[in-house]
């Protein structure tokens, strides 16, 4: 972040931010997941327009492709796939391209830690271990545990892996980053209490004797678990603009659910969390209303809302397993963001509206003029 992201918000310019969240996260996951940095978002990257990255845009034209076989006909897409043309020429040029990096980031792994296996080392202690790594490296218990050995898994299983965690892990962050700092733009006041609980974090740390980073914001975890209005901001933000706004399950046996109603074998169900939080039923009177205060008690803690209600991550068997991660994630950077940066939104009538797709982006990006806040 401190050589990527913040240098450019530095420029002091009018950026779009989704643009830069996305490029920035999708860089994150893929060290993340698989130990390599395509710089989407590049290192010390000066002025002018981003540069273009075939993967990552590829990645963003698979997710058009997945909405467009829901709204035609099966019979249809399957023709042009076989003919290819229309959007399922692009979709195969788009896997293509994917494959390529997931495959050559597999093989280029898998190479990597077989040399270090036949010099003897033992890459599990390595300080920093990616996702793949730990895929493919586990101990011989058949050897007497001490050393690693190379996973026979197939490479059509971890590029599947990869790709899942990779799009899930960029996508979801990116969205709720970019309508959090929307909402927080629009709500002066929201921001103002923001800003007063991470002085008082940041006033907390000067008086200790704990070394920090005052310019970055960046904040440990026991200081994170005291920003509780940020908290709650972020749930409200997620509860309006879940970043996977609609949501289908497929019946695996005929069933009932508790309204009473019939599933028949193999039937779909979709259901709407966009519109979910939006339902006075659900959420009462002002659910319309953008208001942080509905997830903080009298104690001043986070309330508990069953995950049936807040369906943002789902719940029961399919709750989301990195729910905790994210929201530590997003916390931590908006926590960043927010204490470094004032962001003033460009006002040309496309903000803040959602794009038919299935991942919640903005339509138009988020065009925002960032500068340097002053304490």
């Amino acid at each position: 972040m401190r050589s990527t992201l913040l240098p450019v918000l530095d420029r002091n310019e009018v950026v779009d931010l989704q643009d830069v969240f996305k490029r920035f996260m999708f860089d994150n996951m893929c060290l993340l997941v698989v130990g390599f940095d395509p710089q989407y978002l590049p290192v010390g990257s000066e002025g002018g327009r981003l540069p273009d990255n075939a993967c990552g845009e590829a990645f963003d034209e698979l997710e058009e492709v997945a909405v467009y076989r829901f709204i035609v006909p099966m019979c249809v897409w399957r023709l042009q796939h076989r003919l290819k043309i229309g959007m399922e020429w692009k979709c195969i040029q788009a896997w293509r391209t994917v494959d390529n990096f997931l495959y050559g980031s597999i093989k280029r792994k898998k190479q990597e830690l077989a040399s270090k296996h036949s010099f003897g080392n033992d890459v599990t202690k390595r300080n920093k271990l990616d996702l793949l790594t730990q895929i493919l490296v586990m101990k011989d218990e058949g050897g007497g545990g001490n050393k690693p050995i190379i996973d026979k898994t197939s490479d059509k299983f971890l590029r599947d892996t990869t790709l899942t965690l990779v799009a899930a892990g960029r996508d979801t962050i990116t969205v709720g980053l970019t309508w959090l700092i929307w909402c927080v733009a629009n709500h002066p006041v929201i921001e103002k209490r923001i800003l007063e609980e991470l002085r008082q974090v940041m006033a907390a740390r000067q008086s200790s004797d704990i070394d920090g980073d005052e310019r970055s914001g960046f904040l440990r975890n026991d200081e994170l678990k005291k920003l509780v209005y940020l908290h709650a901001t972020i749930y409200e933000t997620l509860r309006l603009y879940p970043p996977v706004p609609l949501e289908h399950k497929c019946a695996v046996e005929e069933d009932v659910l508790p309204s009473g109603h019939t599933v028949r074998k193999e039937e779909r169900i979709i259901f709407s969390i966009y519109a979910m939080a939006r339902m006075e039923e659900i959420w009462g009177e002002d659910c319309m209303e953008f208001k942080p205060e509905r997830w903080i008690s009298e104690k001043g803690t986070i309330l508990h809302v069953t995950s049936y209600k807040f369906m943002t991550f789902l719940a029961g068997a399919r709750t989301c397993l990195g729910k905790n991660m994210a929201i530590t994630q997003v916390k931590s950077l908006a926590s960043a963001l927010l204490w470094n940066y004032k962001f003033e939104l460009i006002d040309d009538g496309s903000s803040g509206k959602p794009t038919v797709s299935m991942v919640l982006f903005m339509k138009d990006g988020l065009k925002t003029r960032v500068s340097e806040r002053d304490h």
